[in-house]
């Protein structure tokens, strides 16, 4: 699915017009955005929780050459499902 379809179904749903089904989803993902970029983490009770974690630096290798490569330490943003959604996948 993709986020035109996302929207679409979202404004389908709740009665609106696309425009504000993007509007409510483009704020709500700045939110998120926000909150992991400022180091925090969201948690959406029965959805799931957004965090950010730090890699360590390490030593990679080129698959194409097989050279050893340097590759730096990084934040990444990280997702844990909540119960419900699991529940919901099975």
């Amino acid at each position: 699915m993709t986020k035109a379809e996302l929207v679409a179904k979202i404004a389908e749903k709740n009665g609106t017009s696309k425009a504000q089904a993007e509007a409510s989803m483009n704020a709500i993902l700045d939110v998120i955005q926000g909150e992991l970029a400022a180091g925090n983490k969201l948690t959406l009770t029965g959805f799931g929780t957004f965090s950010v974690s730090e890699r360590k630096a390490r030593t990679g290798r080129n698959p194409r050459t097989g050279k050893e490569i340097k590759i730096p330490a990084c934040k990444v943003a990280q997702f844990k499902p909540g119960k419900v959604l699991k529940e919901a996948v099975k």
